[in-house]
């Protein structure tokens, strides 16, 4: 098996925090996850493409970054089953199966990030969640050194939440996972900016307006550091939601059944006057304020301090508690946001 000792992840995230692994490893077969040694007082972080992730700390945990390749396609009468390599990239997968023919990821396309990472954060957008066409994950268990497959209700997945960040959390791999299509297909145009597609776009049409819509709203990476949307969109019950609109009307807001609506992060975060905030050369993306941006910093430290910033002022203006939806790294693993907020406030 492939590994490196003082490994730099500057190149393997996508906010350009420098942070050195002591060791990574790049598993590419069962095999390899069979040699794996036992973490057990050294903490690790099982990386993707790091599209999601924050290095707080200039020392990374022990890192795992599967290698798993590979897609293979069947068919029967009404549906197509995709089986993907957890290391595969997520949109290369939207695009190769709008190529095949085969639709429902189309909502989904430019989401960065591997598909192994995509159950575990059950990504979503534009109306549309990876849980809906999931039927499976295979999953490798480090305590056994064997495979499971979670089917889609073991996944326990829920907005931006699977089984894999809770009970499953680093206590195995996802190698594999399954979709099924119908093929039966029809347009989702249920979020703005799609319902003007017309009443019969193809799938093509549809994947490629949001990515217009995302390369208008969310900055390139490659030229603005940054992990894409940074927080969760909050849920609120009815009542919260008819409080905030006696002061604020045009509060934009999107019912989830059972009483609870969702509520748009990046709105409440523009008007908190956040929009274009800067500090220690990070700041809030000055045309979409659920995107903090890294400018300048080479410190995770920064981010962190602006993102606790961030939360503070929406809550202070409207009550409400947003989270990160990124992932946290120290030397001493993933760590939630509270926890790490304590830790850096104590320093």
């Amino acid at each position: 098996m492939e590994l490196s000792h003082q490994f730099s992840l500057q190149e393997y995230n996508s906010f350009n925090i420098k942070a050195v692994s002591p060791t990574i490893y790049f598993p590419r077969t069962v095999t390899d996850l069979e040699q794996l040694p036992k973490f057990v007082d050294n903490p690790f972080y099982i990386l993707g493409d790091g599209s999601n992730t924050l290095f707080v700390d200039d020392h990374a945990p022990i890192i795992i970054k599967p290698d798993f390749k590979g897609i293979s396609i069947s068919e029967t009468r009404d549906n197509y089953t995709v089986s993907v390599g957890a290391a595969e990239n997520w949109h290369d997968l939207v695009c190769l199966c709008i190529e095949q023919g085969i639709y429902g990821l189309e909502n989904l396309a430019l989401i960065p990030g591997s598909v192994g990472a995509a159950p575990v954060q059950n990504i979503g957008a534009y109306g549309l969640e990876l849980s809906h066409f999931c039927t499976q994950v295979k999953w490798f268990e480090f305590s056994s050194k064997a495979i499971k497959v979670l089917d889609n209700k073991d996944c326990q997945f829920s907005y931006r939440d699977s089984i894999f960040k809770q009970a499953l959390h680093n206590k195995g791999i996802i190698i594999d996972v399954e979709f099924s299509f119908p093929k039966a297909w029809k347009a989702n145009l249920s979020y703005a900016g799609l319902s003007d597609l017309g009443n019969n776009p193809s799938a093509k049409q549809v994947m490629d307006r949001v990515i217009s819509l995302r390369q208008a709203k969310l900055p390139d990476p490659c030229k603005l550091p940054n992990a894409g949307s940074f927080f969760k969109n909050p849920i609120v019950n009815e009542q919260k939601l008819i409080s905030l609109k006696n002061s604020y009307p045009k509060l934009p807001f999107y019912p989830q059944g059972k009483g609870l609506v969702k509520l748009a992060a990046g709105w409440l975060i523009e008007q908190a006057g956040l929009k274009g905030y800067r500090e220690k050369g990070v700041g809030v993306h000055e045309h979409q304020a659920l995107v903090l941006v890294n400018y300048a910093s080479e410190q995770g430290e920064d981010i962190v301090t602006l993102a606790k910033y961030v939360q503070q002022q929406v809550l202070a203006k409207f009550d409400i508690s947003i989270s990160p939806e990124v992932r946290m790294i120290t030397a001493k693993g993933e760590q939630n946001f509270v926890d790490l907020v304590v830790d850096l406030e104590s320093k």
